[in-house]
Parts: structure tokens; sequence; C-alpha cells
């Protein structure tokens, strides 16, 4: 069934009861209304040897990006994150210090975004380490942005580059696999970044506010472009069209790509963990996203039996297809 499969088949027969509850499962946040301000949950889980490998990542960096990869569901509603729980499970391989590593990367996060560390549980595991972290947010009723938002002839934009923390995790791999006692990583450096600190696009909704355009649809990208573009072509009820040569690629993944004989735009669609905003918003804001820095067009929303295609340097049409990460595939 794929993990978006067994999520809709466990919740399609689910009915709110309460009030308060404004939107449920089916976008990277829950929405809930408790007045004048609107508030977003969001939560998360990772697992050791499934989502991180402690052969190569440090705790403080696990912790930094367990935290920040929650404020990035957040600001992909169009919110801002202000609390965060956190629950541990810890086998006994790891010390005291161990965990205080982790606690200060989880810490310097919720310093550098202004959020508040409020609670948590901790236990023991039989099976190594487990994050699991909840991220409150607030945001005003009329600026959230859902997924099911895009318009025809709308524009698809994303922030950042694409690709490039997957080629630092196959960066990392490589040198685990050689078992390389010192690993060559130099000119790689952004790579490693990117893929062990990453950091969530709070600029990028700043300068929006900013230049007075509010996305149509957002979401971050966690799963890859392809995966997250077509969850809002499914809820917006759209097709669309990007083209290959518009993606935003960082030279050194295209480098590291060709050394490695990976395809970089492959990598590009569905890499994911770049944790970057993709999002489309009206023709009419064109001029208006031109002067915001980092921020690249790649596409527009089409009506719906059109599919979802990619546009290739030669102009041939690839049907785009969800090859991003899966909990459940090997």
């Amino acid at each position: 069934m794929g993990e978006f499969g067994l999520i809709k088949h466990l919740t399609k027969d689910i009915k709110h009861v309460q009030p308060s509850t404004k939107k449920g499962v089916g976008d990277d946040c829950a929405v809930m209304d408790f007045g004048s301000k609107k508030v977003l949950m969001t939560t998360d889980m990772l697992l050791e040897g499934i989502h991180f490998n402690l052969e190569y990542v440090p705790l403080k960096h696990l912790g930094y990006k367990a935290a920040v990869v929650n404020f990035s569901d957040i600001y992909a509603m169009n919110g801002t994150p202000t609390q965060i729980t956190v629950s541990l499970g810890i086998s006994k391989r790891f010390s005291v210090e161990d965990i205080e590593a982790l606690f200060s990367g989880i810490r310097l996060a919720c310093e550098r975004y202004n959020v508040d560390l409020v609670g948590g549980d901790t236990c023991a595991s039989m099976t190594g380490l487990t994050i699991s972290i909840t991220c409150l947010g607030t945001a005003a009723a009329k600026d959230i942005v859902y997924r099911n938002g895009a318009k025809l002839n709308d524009l698809i934009c994303v922030s950042g580059n694409l690709g490039t923390a997957y080629m630092g995790l196959q960066l990392l791999e490589r040198e685990r696999i050689a078992n390389a006692k010192q690993p060559d990583f130099a000119g790689k450096e952004y790579l490693l970044e990117r893929q062990l600190k990453p950091e969530a696009r709070r600029d990028i909704l700043e300068a929006l506010r900013k230049a007075g355009v509010k996305p149509t649809a957002m979401m971050d990208v966690s799963d890859g472009l392809s995966s997250e573009l077509l969850h809002i072509c499914t809820q917006s009820g759209v097709g669309c069209c990007i083209y290959e040569d518009k993606l935003p690629i960082d030279f050194q993944a295209a480098a590291l790509a060709e050394e490695m004989n990976l395809n970089i735009v492959t990598c590009a669609l569905n890499g994911g963990e770049d944790y970057e905003l993709l999002f489309t918003c009206s023709l009419d804001d064109y001029e208006k996203l031109i002067p915001v820095d980092d921020l690249y067009i790649i596409g527009h929303i089409t009506k719906p039996e059109y599919g979802c295609n990619l546009i290739g340097r030669n102009g041939e049409e690839l049907t785009l297809k969800a090859q991003g990460w899966n909990a459940f595939q090997e």
C-alpha cells in the first residue's frame, strides 16, 4: 500500500467531533481553531537505522535536524512555529553525555527559530534511538496555506536547490561503505551540511510577505519534488507542467552525481530531505516574485486532464511519478 496508501486506509472513516478541529489528516499540519489565532500541529518520528545512521551522523546535528524538519512543516502552512515536545526511546548503549549532545542540537534549533521546548517523554528502547517531536505553531486564519488551493495557470515555485541533501547522503554512504578512516569530503562541505544540518525556509516566507505574495498551495520538500507536487495537484484537482532546465541544481551536487554515475535530474525530482518550500501562486504575482532571492519559477498549473509532466531539455514530455521517500519501501 505504501506509506500514503496506508495513512489513507487507516484514516478514511475518521470523523471529527470537536468544533475546534478545522483540518485533520492530509496536509503538512493539523489546524485547530481556538480563537483569533489558529493553532497548527505537526509531528515527526525518526528511527535509528531507518532515518539516520549514527556511524556518520553526529548526535548534535541529529537533534538540530529533528527539530528543524518539524519547523519546516509549520512554515509550509505559512505559520510560525512556537513550541515543541520531544519524546525519546533510548537504548542502554547511549550515555548521558550522548543524550546531552542530542539535546544540545534540539536546543540550538529552538534558540535560532524562537521556539520553546515545553515537554515530552523518555522511555527505554530495545532497538536503538527513536526521536519523536511534536511541534505547535500559530497563524491567522487568512494566512494559512493548504495543499488544495492551486488554480489553473498558477505559477509553480520552489526555493533553494533540489537533490543536494540526497547527494550529501550518497557521499556519506560511499565513504562509510569504503570504510575510509579519512573520508574525502574536500570541496563537498555544502552537500554534507544540507544532509546533516538542514534549515527551514523562514526567510522565504518573510520575503513573500514583504513582496505582498500569498501562495495558493504550499508544501515543504521532504519526500522529493515529484511526490510533493503530485500531492498538491491531486488535492487541488489540477495538472502541472514543470521544466527540466528550470530546476535549481547546485554545482557540487551535479558534479558528485556525474562522478557517481547518477542522473542529477532524477535526484532533484526524487531525492527528498531538501526541506525547501514548494508552492503555487497567481500568475498576477510574477513581477513580485522576480526580486525574491533564492526563489525559482519551475512551471505552471494545467488542467487535470493534461496530467503532471516534466518537459525535458529537448522538449520531450515525461510523466511525473512519485518515486521519492516511502517509509514502507525497501
